[in-house]
């Protein structure tokens, strides 16, 4: 087994003195480092367009531009790299100007090895943690970005332009929609499209928080304001600051809590419990809730300037079974993701569970879904979803419309037969096509039960699926 080896870190060294920049070059490859070098800033340029570094080391000045021009175009162009300055006529100004323009740090000449080794370190720790922000932001892309919530419903293509027009405003947005409808996703997207992105995204379930405790966990409070309130604590505003803030179930706000809310709304400003101390905060405000906010008002539930203070863009949630015809769409991507995330080899979906599925009324809407997929993936024992891994009540449901629709013309006898089939089908599929099992399951014994399959046409097992 060989073991792992850290990756070489490429080190760019820049200064017209060749004596100067052999040296620094020389002691760099000693220290395990691989080097690159040049001695104008366009050399420079060309090195980095023709493989990037993950340092640079530059003298400020040098023929043909200044090391002050290549930092500009670093950071431009090439954002992960870290550039330290070096100078043999350093002034307090030009040291200020390089950190201001984003240099890691500063070094005058002579370069002392020991100082030059841990400034190097340091700023390929740096870069490391650039390298790591932008994958974190990749991942937070690709989870919640508008390609990953999946819909071809004519309601939900409404939500998507909807969200694609109001990300990058300031106004408070509204989401309305039955519980697991997707309403925390779409708040995600919103924060993930708008210029806030690398600002914190704050989420609050309202609903989850004891009242007596919400307002503190959303405004903070002062040591001494309560019992227990031993310390200063900022609140969620205060973290949300820059970024956005997002109040799950604010239906269930108290109405002095509603007050702060519209004057956080109105001013930007709110006061910590138990302080006087007028605090200011630039957060976007992104409210939820499963019931309609208009009839709260009408019921004196909730406070009707703050309704019309929040109601600035609404977006409604359509439910699940509202957009049936996402449902295999959704399907197919939850099982794709659980299998993989499970290391299962589960490719596909029978016929029968799709059928199933979009006849299945989903009053759990997409997270629903997204639990029966996880199921089936996890007790499937083939490549292919099939009936025998979904939850009963999701095959109750779908014989009772099934039936409905079937029994238009038959007899009380030939209508009954309908749910006799397909129970003795499934108890069939559970035990292998197992008769002596199935006989025992059902309570009849084996010849009552080989009669019925022959009377079903279930006398023989059906051929296994191919892949």
């Amino acid at each position: 087994m060989t073991k792992e080896t850290k990756p070489v870190a490429r080190v760019l060294v820049v200064d017209d003195d060749r004596i100067i920049l052999d040296s620094l070059g020389e002691f760099l490859r000693l220290e395990g480092f691989e080097v690159a070098q040049a001695v104008s800033l366009r050399e420079a340029v060309q090195v980095l367009e023709d493989d990037p570094v993950d340092l640079i080391i530059s003298d400020i000045n040098m023929p043909g531009g200044n090391g002050f021009e290549l930092l500009h175009l670093t950071r431009k162009r090439f954002a992960e790299t870290v550039t330290i300055m070096m100078t043999g006529y350093g002034t307090i100004e030009s040291a200020v100007e390089a950190i201001k323009m984003g240099a890691y740090d500063y070094l005058t000449k002579p370069i002392i090895d020991d100082e030059l080794k841990i400034c190097v370190e340091r700023a390929l720790a740096q870069q490391s943690i650039l390298r790591e922000n932008r994958t974190l932001k990749e991942q937070l892309d690709l989870r919640f970005g508008l390609n990953n919530v999946i819909g071809h419903d004519y309601r939900m293509l409404k939500v998507f332009d909807l969200v694609e027009a109001v990300a990058d405003a300031k106004v408070s947005v509204l989401i309305q929609g039955s519980s697991g409808t997707g309403k925390s996703m779409i708040a995600h997207v919103v924060h993930q499209r708008s210029g806030r992105r690398t600002k914190p995204f704050i989420e609050v379930s309202c609903g989850a928080i004891p009242e007596t405790l919400l307002e503190s966990e959303l405004f903070g409070h002062v040591r001494g304001a309560f019992t227990g309130a031993v310390a200063n604590k900022p609140g969620k505003f205060k973290a949300a600051d820059g970024g956005t803030i997002f109040l799950d179930e604010i239906d269930t706000a108290s109405p002095s809590l509603q007050v702060k809310l519209l004057r956080v709304l109105q001013s930007h400003q709110f006061e910590a419990v138990g302080s006087n101390k007028v605090e200011a905060v630039d957060a976007r405000l992104i409210l939820a809730t499963n019931k309609d906010l208009a009839a709260e008002v009408e019921a004196g539930r909730f406070r009707e300037d703050l309704f019309y203070r929040v109601n600035v863009v609404t977006i409604d949630m359509p439910t699940l079974g509202e957009r049936i015809g996402d449902v295999p769409l959704l399907a197919k991507f939850f099982m794709e993701k659980h299998a993989s995330e499970l290391s299962r080899q589960v490719y596909g979906l029978d016929d029968d569970v799709i059928d199933t599925l979009q006849r299945y009324g989903w009053p759990g809407n997409v997270r629903e879904l997204e639990n029966v997929m996880e199921r089936a993936v996890v007790l499937c024992k083939g490549r292919q979803i099939t009936l025998t891994d979904l939850p009963a009540k999701l095959l109750d449901s779908a014989g009772e419309v099934e039936m409905v629709e079937s029994i238009d013309g038959l007899s009380l006898k030939e209508a009954l037969e309908i749910p006799e089939k397909r129970i003795i089908e499934a108890a069939l599929r559970i035990h292998g096509w197992n008769r002596q099992l199935t006989a025992a399951q059902l309570g009849i014994n084996r010849t009552t039960l080989y009669k019925k399959m022959k009377h079903f046409g279930l006398d023989r097992e059906p051929a296994p699926a191919s892949y």
